[in-house]
């Protein structure tokens, strides 16, 4: 394999790399707003919890079922945890990062958008 080969499979890889992230760029806008999202309404529904007066008057569950808002919303959030948002929210780093590691291996990197760049020894 020459090297005008190599090189044209390089770029062919580039492209793909490139396009298969900007791909999950919109997915993964999605789920970080999502999770923005219920997290301040998490974060909301705690505080009217927590300075409710009557929160220390009556127990944990009486309490949780007085504030269905802040219920919810926490278990949506802990939904979303165990359905793997904290993955989808960094996806596209994770394949950056896994593609820098095997590129270490031939002297080359690239950046979050899978540009290519050829380190000098």
């Amino acid at each position: 394999m020459n090297s005008l080969e190599q090189a044209e499979d390089l770029k062919a890889f580039e492209r793909r790399l490139t396009e298969y992230i900007h791909c999950l760029q919109p997915a993964t806008g999605r789920w970080r707003m999502l999770l923005i999202v219920v997290s301040v309404c998490t974060a909301t529904g705690a505080w009217n919890w927590l300075i409710d007066p009557e929160t220390q008057k009556v127990s944990f569950f009486t309490s949780l079922w007085n504030h269905p808002f802040f219920t919810i919303s926490c278990i949506t959030l802990i939904g979303l945890f165990f359905a793997g948002i904290h993955k989808r929210v960094v996806a596209p780093s994770i394949i950056a990062a896994r593609c820098r590691t095997v590129l270490a291996e031939y002297n080359m990197s690239c950046d979050d958008v899978s540009i290519f760049l050829v380190r000098k020894l």
